[in-house]
């Protein structure tokens, strides 16, 4: 994971907040996240991601931010179901952005969401997650990168895989 990289997440993040007609979000600095930080809330999403990287996006945010976007953009019905459906799409969405510029090769799943205790929340013990804090009106949520660059294939895998498919 490069400095560009998690640029290209604030980028995504900021997009997300301005296409919603959303007051613009406060993007902090990054951090590595240590076991004893608490970067995550009532609601969570995650995105796995696949093929040139591997690893997850999450973004979790509190109840009261949640609720307020829902409010802002118009929507009355604040159940638990539509809390969660909409931090996924805000974990979809930054996911996409980021695809536009990462590539193709950065393939990312449908989101898994899910509320309740943040402790519940598990991250990959094998590689760094960088947690990039975003405060919208008063509100902090985070938005969690944890990837891993994959191995280029070995041109003779290449060449074995080419003389498979025919």
């Amino acid at each position: 994971m490069t400095d560009s990289d998690l640029k290209v997440f604030v980028a995504g993040t900021s997009k997300f907040f301005r296409e919603m007609g959303l007051s613009d979000a406060e993007v902090s600095t990054p951090f590595v996240r240590e076991d004893s930080d608490r970067v995550t809330y009532e609601f969570s999403a995650v995105i796995g991601v696949s093929g040139t990287q591997r690893g997850c996006v999450y973004f979790s945010a509190p109840r009261m931010m949640v609720e307020e976007i829902m409010r802002t953009v118009g929507e009355p019905d604040f159940a638990d179901e539509n809390c969660a459906d909409l931090v996924g799409e805000i974990a979809n969405t930054v996911s996409g952005n980021a695809r536009e510029f990462l590539g193709s090769g950065f393939m990312i799943s449908v989101p898994v969401v899910f509320y309740g205790p943040s402790q519940d929340v598990r991250f990959p013990p094998d590689m760094p997650c960088f947690v990039i804090p975003i405060i919208w009106n008063g509100h902090r949520s985070s938005l969690i990168i944890c990837l891993k660059d994959q191995p280029k294939a070995k041109a003779g895998v290449e060449r074995k895989l080419e003389v498979a498919e025919v």
